[in-house]
This record gives C-alpha cells, structure tokens and sequence, in this order.
C-alpha cells in the first residue's frame, strides 16, 4: 500500500515585514515549544531580517530562520510519497501483480527519470488480453518484444540469437494445434504473402509442425510443455534466423502470457492532468471536482520528476500546516495562508484586531507589556526552565529593541524584570547591548526607498479605513531631509499600489526620543494628523517613539477627525 502523507510544518512565525522581537520571539517560543512536547516547532520569518536583527543573530550563534512567504498546504505537502508505480516497457504480468499485491486498481507509469507517461487502471489491462475491437488476423497479432516473451515464460532459447533490448515487433501468433497439413499451408501463404517473417508459431510435441515453422522462415518458434526440439532443426533455425524458445507451460497458458508479456505503454492513458507541487490546495479542490481522472500525479515545478501521488479523496480534508504565531494577532499582517492553516497558539503585546478565528480552542496570549519577548521569558520562568544563552540574548535583543531599552511608553514592570533575567543568562550588559545594537547600520544612510517603507511596516484597518505605518529608528534624524523627496514618492506609490487610505511613515530618533512623521494618502486624512505641523505632507512629534501607544492612536484621531 501507499505510506502515509508527510506531516506538515510547525512555524512558529511573526508578522510581514519582521522586526527584531517578531523575529527573535519566534526563536525563543518555538525553543520552548521543543523543550515542552512539540520537537517539531520551527522559527521562521515571512520577511527580510533586519541588519540589526542580523547582527543579533550573528551575536547569539543562530541560524537566520528560515524564510516562509506562503503556509498554505500545497500538493508537494500531502501527496503520497512512497508510490506503486510501473514503467512504460513493464509488461502486463509485472503491472498486474504489483497492482493485485499493494491492493491499488490505478498507477502512475513512470519512466527511469521519473517523468509521467500515463496512468493504468486495472481495467485497461484487460485491453492488453482481449483486444477491444480486433478480429480476424488482428485478433492474432499483437506487439511485443521476444525477450519480454522469454522473460515471462522463463523460456529457454536454444535456436537463432535472441534479440537484445526490449524492441517491440508485430508478430501474428499461429497456435499449431490444426493438422500438420493446414499449419503448412498456412505458413506457405505467409511465405507467399511476404510475412511469414511476423509469424510466432506455438505447439507442443509435434516435429514436424516445428520443422514447418523453422523451414518457411517463422519468427519464433516456442515449444511448450517441457519438450524439446531435435539438434538438427536447432541447426537449422540458427541458419535461418528463427529464434526458438522452449518452456514448461502448456499451450493454452503460454499463448495467454504472451499477452501478458506486452508492455503497459500500449494502453496506459496519455491523456491524463498532472499537478505542479507548489499548488495550494485550495485550489485544487475547485479545479479537480470535475474531472474524471482519478489519481494525480506531483510532479516538481521545476525538474518535472514526480513526487507523489493525489486522489480526490485526499482533498476532502487536508492537513493544514501548523502555526504558532508572536508578536502579532491579526491576518492582515500575517504570512499568507494563514487562513488556511491550524493556528495552535497566539502570542502578542497589541491591540485585538477581531478577524483571527480557528477552528479549535488555541492557547492564546495577550497581555499589554512592551515586547512579546517578554511573554516569552516568562513562558521559560512559568515552566521552570531557562534558555540557553543564544535564545536569551535573542529574547533581551526583542525587549530592548521595543522597548528602546526599557525607556519607550510602552515598557511595563515585567519588561525590566524578564530583562534583568535574560541578561545574566545571556551574559550581556543591557545599556552597552542597546548602544552597540542601534549603532547598527541606518537604513537612511544606505537602503532603498522600499527597503526603509518596508524593514517594519504593519497595515491597519480601522472603522473600515485601510491604513499603514512603517517606522524606521535611528540615531539621529539628520538623515532624513536629503532623502525627503524619495521617500515621499514611494510612499505616495505605496498607496496606489496598495490601496491605502492613509500611509505613514516615522522616522524615530531613539537617542533623543524625537519622531518626523511623513503621510500621504486621503487629503483629509493626512490634514488631521495631531502633531506638528511642518508642512502639508511633514509632521514634528518630539516624544514619540511607540507605533503602538502613540502613532497608532494618533493616526485613528485623524481618522476620526476627518469623518
């Protein structure tokens, strides 16, 4: 039979466009997810690491997670891997009884390099026997390889050379059963006719029907039942080119496992779909209803070999992949697909967004703190447990880096109490490790427009308005005016794209605890932001460092303001 479908992934996985405590809060929860019941959890991102974040990860010994832009559950994911399978030169006997052992009626066939030919059925063997709409002499004819023959009967050749390879010939069979009178004349009318070269002779012990067939130049000559032909017509059939196959089977059999001896290719379906591995289920289950086909075979997107083995029935209810998602609640900032995945757990420091649902009850929590690192340090304290040094010093680069070392808006008690934990385990001095951390490259300086909209940016919709903010923190914002006017344009192109009603974005000073904030979008919208006006698209908004307890409040008074 068939093995089992693989199961699929457990990401433990933070929003689009990852920050350092979405990326480094999903390397602590899914090492305490290992250490807890779940070895299979695996930290991923669904977006570029920050070169801060990168810096963290080079300062902790962690592997960059892996990076997964799609968890739907694809083709390539639940097909059946370990597959009963036949090649397109297999012979009717060979596909029958692998076909009748594994207990399967339908089979790929598939050649040496993996590519997909057709599908048999159990039934389309049948054609190989009783040809469908055959009469006649083509009732008697059938293409086939003499060695395939041999190999079937497990025939001895004792007259002219086999031919090698599995080349297939028409040969017309003629089962020397008649009187030894007609089986002549019948091989004279061939001889006259020009084929007798085609005919496949079959008797038992009957010399002189042998002698017939070896004289007028049959083909082949099979002797069934155990008997032997005499050493001068051996002779003779190696001068004249007749092969000459002795076998133990009796007449009747062996003219039936010649039929047998022909290949699948004959009547194996050609006309058959094929499924690319990376296509998402959900499609599938629309585009396959109505086809009559009944198994599909996955084939690579790229190498086109086959990987497995689809029925309709395996759609009915697929396995999803399994998500633990941090440091965010909401789909529209999640990875894509996440509505067709198993969310097993939430864990997150913002506001309910309302639109995740599951379909069983998951562990999920919220609590209003500075850094989902922090919930996750307390995980760890909750079970008794610590993490090794690489995972916490990612836990106290999360906390710090959202917390701007415990001086942001944001920061709670339990904030300073996790920190002060994680950093003795990872050994590092919390204000050193902030200074070094934002010292790290400034996206002003050297990334791209899409680079510095896109390192961390979260969309909102608020009473049905579409919104985006993105923040970028440096030391200083002096950066900010030469590049002014490229960052307008993108953002204002980010909003066509998109579909934005209101775009932000902030430039933060985490030295001086100061902000710029660039909008475009909705005139009346970006009119009512609340801070300092500095011209129609620039805002000053010294004090404000939190997206979360500041800019986003702020960005749903202008809203509010402009309706």
């Amino acid at each position: 039979m068939e093995s089992p479908r693989r199961s699929l992934p457990f990401y433990v996985i933070g929003h689009r466009n990852p920050d350092t405590d979405a990326i480094c809060s999903a390397i602590g929860n899914a090492a305490l997810l290992r250490a807890t019941g779940e070895p299979a959890a695996i930290a991923a991102r669904c977006g570029d690491v920050p070169a801060r974040t990168a810096w963290v990860l080079e300062q902790a010994g962690i592997e960059t997670p892996p990076l997964v832009m799609d968890v739907r559950a694809t083709a390539g994911m639940i097909c059946r891997r370990d597959v009963v399978q036949v090649a397109p030169t297999d012979t009717f006997l060979v596909a029958y009884r692998r076909m009748l052992a594994s207990g399967v009626r339908c089979v790929p066939v598939v050649d040496a390099d993996g590519h997909v030919h057709g599908i048999l059925r159990y039934l389309d063997l049948l054609e190989l026997l009783v040809p469908g709409d055959a009469s006649g002499i083509h009732a008697r004819t059938v293409s086939v390889s003499l060695s395939k023959i041999a190999v079937t009967l497990q025939a001895e050749s004792v007259g002219a050379e086999m031919p090698l390879g599995d080349d297939e010939e028409e040969l017309i069979l003629l089962v020397g059963a008649s009187s030894q009178s007609t089986v002549e004349r019948r091989l004279k009318l061939a001889a006259k006719e020009g084929n007798v070269n085609r005919f496949f002779v079959i008797c038992g012990d009957r010399p002189v029907v042998q002698h017939y067939a070896i004289e007028n130049g049959a083909r082949a000559l099979l002797v069934t039942g155990g008997n032997g032909v005499e050493p001068a017509l051996r002779d003779l059939a190696k001068k004249r080119g007749v092969v000459v196959l002795l076998c133990s089977q009796d007449t009747a059999s062996s003219s039936t496992l010649i039929r047998c001896s022909r290949t699948v290719r004959h009547v194996m379906d050609k006309d058959f779909i094929n499924i690319a591995g990376n296509e998402p289920v959900s499609r599938l289950r629309k585009s396959l209803a109505p086809l009559e086909q009944d198994l599909f075979p996955v084939e690579d997107a790229i190498t086109k070999e086959m990987v497995g083995v689809l029925s309709k029935s395996d759609l009915i209810d697929p396995p999803r992949t399994r998500l633990a998602l941090v440091d965010h609640n909401e789909f529209a900032q999640a990875v894509t697909g996440v509505e067709e995945s198993e969310i097993v757990e939430v864990i997150d420091h913002h506001r309910l967004a309302g639109d995740l649902v599951s379909r069983e009850p998951i562990r999920f929590l919220n609590e209003p703190v500075g850094s989902t690192s922090t919930l996750v340090a307390r995980k760890f304290r909750h079970r008794y447990l610590e993490p090794d040094r690489g995972t916490a010093l990612c836990l106290c680069a999360g906390i710090i880096a959202d917390t701007l070392c415990l001086t942001s808006p944001t920061t709670a008690e339990l904030d300073h109490e996790m920190l002060g934990w994680l950093s003795e385990l990872a050994g590092i001095d919390p204000a050193s490790f902030k200074k070094d951390f934002f010292a790290v490259g400034s996206l002003l300086a050297t990334g791209t427009p899409d680079a510095i909209l896109n390192a961390d940016r979260k969309e909102f919709v608020d009473e049905g308005v579409k919104v985006t903010i993105a923040q970028v923190e440096e030391l200083g914002l002096q950066g900010f005016a030469p590049r002014r006017e490229e960052l307008e344009t993108a953002l204002k192109a980010l909003v066509k794209e998109n579909g934005y009603e209101l775009a932000v974005l902030v430039v933060t000073d985490i030295a001086e605890h100061h902000s710029l904030v660039l909008a475009a979008g909705e005139p009346s919208f970006v009119a009512n932001i609340p801070y300092a006006k500095i011209d129609a698209s620039l805002y000053d908004a010294p004090g404000v460092v939190s997206r979360k307890k500041q800019i986003f409040p702020a960005v749903c008074q202008a809203l509010r303001r402009a309706n």
